[in-house]
């Protein structure tokens, strides 16, 4: 399975860029934790050191609301905004975010083709996966199925507050193929079917909204089992803690760069982009964080046993399902606010 696939035109040179030297300083929101830091060392300082712009970096939980709300009072503070691909879209098409020209900006050919965007890089390629404790669980889950079997597995399991990813899971987990989820769930029949999955499991759902709980939940003994983001429970691995990934079903998307609209450091947000698009930071970054780069080039400069680690890899990919962003984009409003509503009874 290939995740992208390269044009072959030739390279756009830098020296018609036409972006500005003099701004001496950029704000930079990531969602933080162990991506954040991995940032800091890979991009931030890197760039800040070899461009002479100082990074004023900082952190979010992915309130598109908050992005928004900058840009239409005519307040922004924030220059690049990392964020997921449905709100890339939803902020595209909505005018929150500023048009950018890959080419212009020399990434139409260096980086994967589906982390080209109208107004926005993708940055690196992550994972939503089912981990658990291996010195607690000898035998671990194999599917979602597993997951949902508390006669098989007793226990809590954690599982992201909203309902994106989640109602993919429980559709997997009712025996939809991963290759059919988004054609299911985009009926209404479906939708009630994910839902009514998900009672099934209510009683033993501890809802996450912070990347860093599962991997603490799991440690503590507090669920045997979680979804999680795979880099989390990676840095938790080299923390020394037992824990353990079942890619199988697992969700993949990119995050991508932004810049709101009315970003007062334009000049430098797009000379950060093009920074940490670079293939020797973004090798850097996913040597501190096992997240696949989008710049291919990058991936060669790794070693395999990182590479395995990585959603990028062919074997992770196998089972896995890309996130659907435009189905998220035309449904996702709709139903966050029926799951709201079944989360709160």
């Amino acid at each position: 399975m290939k995740l992208w696939k390269l044009r072959h035109a030739v390279l756009a040179g830098f020296a018609g860029l036409g972006l500005c030297a003099n701004a001496q300083a950029v704000t930079v929101i990531s969602f933080g934790g162990a991506s954040g830091e991995a940032m800091q060392k890979a991009y931030y300082t890197p760039f800040a050191e070899k461009e002479g712009v100082a990074v004023t970096a900082g952190d979010y939980n992915g309130e598109f609301a908050k992005i928004r709300s900058m840009v239409e009072t005519g307040n922004v503070s924030w220059d690049v905004v990392e964020v997921e691909s449905p709100e890339l879209v939803r902020g595209c098409t909505e005018g929150v975010f500023e048009p950018i020209d890959a080419e212009k900006i020399g990434l139409q050919d260096t980086v994967m083709e589906s982390a080209v965007s109208d107004c926005g890089i993708g940055t690196f390629v992550w994972s939503t996966v089912m981990a658990y404790d291996s010195e607690k669980l000898a035998e671990g889950p194999q599917s979602w199925a597993d997951f949902w079997d508390v006669d098989k597995f007793p226990g809590k399991r954690g599982l992201r507050k909203g309902a994106k990813y989640t109602l993919e899971f429980a559709l997997m987990a009712d025996g939809v193929a991963a290759a059919d989820v988004y054609e299911v769930l985009g009926t209404p029949e479906g939708v009630d079917r994910a839902f009514s999955k998900l009672d099934a499991l209510k009683a033993n759902i501890q809802w996450w909204e912070a990347g860093a709980q599962p991997p603490q939940w799991l440690v503590a003994g507090d669920v045997v089992m979680s979804t999680a983001y795979n880099g989390r429970i990676a840095a938790a691995q080299a923390e020394g803690r037992k824990l353990a990934i079942n890619w199988a079903g697992s969700i993949y998307d990119l995050d991508f760069w932004a810049i709101p609209k009315g970003s007062p450091n334009l000049d430098a947000a797009l000379r950060f982009i093009q920074f940490a698009s670079g293939a020797e930071p973004q090798a850097a970054y996913s040597s501190e964080i096992p997240y696949g780069p989008v710049n291919p080039e990058a991936i060669t400069r790794l070693p395999e046993e990182k590479q395995q680690a990585m959603p990028t890899y062919e074997a992770n990919l196998k089972e896995a399902i890309r996130m659907g962003t435009e189905f998220w984009v035309d449904h996702g409003e709709e139903l966050e606010q029926r799951f709201t509503a079944w989360a709160a009874q």
